[in-house]
């Protein structure tokens, strides 16, 4: 989307025919938009024809911009169109229809920070995996009992697969908690979820099928938000993930770069190890580990299909998306300064890369324009072919909505959701607005960073994605509820392992952990 776009309509009198009281057209220049004319090379000093430099410079950049703006929108449709380029397109990015037996074991890692509202219930769809051979690690801070209280009965009413894993890193992040679980992890596949996560009780036994077929790294799985009806933004946001994950990942795969989404993500335990783990100050630990494994070679496919797609809420309020957002773009520049995608074999991919990475640069841009846009369009006199030239962006604009509109549509097909014609409304009267929240948040993250402010900003949940499960309800609310006691610690984290856990395997990658980190310890001195 143009941010430009809403602004230029406002300046459409070039277009406009001439006026009576100019025969032919020819006396007089355009309002508010000077001498259209030839402009000397020798004019006065200081000038550029008949407009001084700053104005020049001024309407240069409105050009660029225009420009930039044009070449975003176009391949931001380009790659949300690319699962229906072609049935063959389509067909491959979901799941196979014959799945191949149980191979691998798999250690699911479910990190919550203050989220007893759904982390019982999201614990307990885990544990309901058909999958024969599952580790589940519900992660906790020492400093969140509420989390921790819930996690503890969880375990308790799945002893045989759940463990409870309590992170006393300070400060706390995501990766942090996740690095602190992979010591414990026994399984061939390491999966991600977050706290809200409403998961497919059939998706492990589909992954395990995907990496057989593939013999794939990475397999991503789809997530999709669901409650478009909240708000006008949360309707947007909803849209987002659909098109990043039906169709926009595919092509991130097929270009062998990809950002890895946060969770429903399930990487070989191998490649963690030869990553060790996750990036612990990273503010977007996926797409960075994404980065990490694309600059090494590691294949990753993405899956998709409705029926099994990881469901989740859109954040609660404005005000945490704006800070989510923040957070993203936020680590999207990390990722770019820290350079690892300057490993990529190839020019185009690398060249990929950073237009990728620094799309919260060009987010940030197109936001600081919109006052520069305002001044230029009402108070300075811009020559009709430069006018021309700012209603470039709005094809691609309008394509994008007609797409969106459609993608609407299609996600209610889809998902059984009935679109009322108040939402396709919502749609578009929001499209501008949101655009320019989101180049505020990019101007946000861009500073953060020139700060050096890296505290991460959490995003609460609620389930408002869920509808109520009777039988899941029955078992939490009989479950008695376990005290948090004191434990001893382990220094970094305390381990309360499921009763027929593997734990003699779980302590060798404790062990070999801790002397790595003491062989590490005898280099640096």
């Amino acid at each position: 989307m143009n941010l430009l776009t809403p602004l230029v309509l406002f300046a459409a009198s070039p277009v406009l025919p001439p006026s009576p009281d100019s025969p032919g057209g020819s006396s007089g220049p355009v309002p508010n938009r000077g001498d259209v004319g030839v402009i000397s090379p020798t004019a006065p000093n200081g000038t550029f024809g008949n407009l001084d430099l700053p104005t020049v410079l001024a309407i240069s950049s409105l050009v660029l911009v225009a420009i930039a703006l044009t070449t975003i929108a176009v391949t931001t449709l380009w790659w949300m169109l690319h699962a229906w380029k072609s049935d063959g397109n389509f067909k491959r990015t979901g799941f196979s229809e014959q799945t191949l037996p149980p191979a691998h074991s798999f250690t699911l890692l479910v990190p919550g920070r203050h989220e007893e509202e759904v982390m019982g219930q999201t614990l307990d769809v885990l544990a309901s995996q058909t999958h024969p051979n599952v580790q589940i690690i519900a992660i906790v801070g020492h400093d969140d009992p509420g989390t921790e209280r819930v996690a503890r009965e969880a375990a308790a009413r799945h002893p045989e697969l759940i463990s409870v894993v309590v992170d006393h890193s300070v400060p706390k992040n995501k990766p942090k908690a996740l690095n602190t679980a992979l010591k414990f992890a026994t399984g061939d596949i390491v999966g991600v979820f977050d706290a809200e996560d409403e998961v497919h009780p059939g998706l492990l036994r589909l992954i395990d099928s995907k990496f057989t077929e593939t013999g794939a790294a990475v397999v991503q799985g789809g997530v999709q938000l669901m409650n478009f009806r909240s708000s006008w933004w949360s309707l947007r946001n909803v849209l987002e993930y659909y098109f990043w994950f039906r169709s926009r990942l595919h092509f991130h795969a097929g270009a062998r770069f990809i950002p890895l989404g946060g969770n429903t993500v399930f990487v070989r335990r191998e490649w963690l190890d030869f990553t060790d783990g996750w990036d612990a100050e990273c503010l977007a630990e996926d797409c960075e580990l994404g980065v990490r494994l694309s600059s090494a070679g590691a294949e990753v496919v993405v899956a998709y299909s409705p029926e099994v797609v990881t469901r989740e809420e859109t954040p609660g309020s404005l005000m945490s998306l704006f800070k989510q957002r923040t957070r993203w773009n936020q680590g999207f520049l990390q990722v770019l300064r820290k350079g690892e995608w300057k490993k990529l074999p190839t020019r185009t991919q690398r060249l990929f890369a950073r237009y990728m990475l620094a799309m919260p640069f060009l987010q940030a841009i197109s936001g600081i324009m919109i006052p520069i846009s305002l001044v230029l369009i009402f108070f300075v006199k811009v020559p009709t072919p430069i006018a021309l030239i700012t209603f470039i962006p709005i094809a691609p604009t309008l394509i994008t909505v007609a797409v969106e509109i459609a993608g609407l549509g299609d996600f209610g097909r889809v998902y059984n959701e009935k679109v009322r014609v108040r939402d396709y409304v919502r749609l578009i009267l929001g499209t501008f607005p949101f655009q320019v929240f989101l180049a505020a948040a990019a101007i946000r993250a861009v500073f953060r960073q020139l700060r050096g402010e890296t505290g991460w900003e959490k995003t609460e949940h609620s389930g408002v994605h869920r509808e109520p499960v009777a039988a899941t309800e029955a078992v939490i609310g009989a479950a008695t509820p376990i005290p948090v006691a004191a434990s001893a610690g382990l220094g970094e984290f305390d381990y309360f392992p499921p009763v027929d856990s593997d734990r003699e395997l779980a302590d060798e990658r404790v062990t070999s952990a801790k002397a790595r980190e003491t062989v590490s310890e005898g280099m640096t001195r």
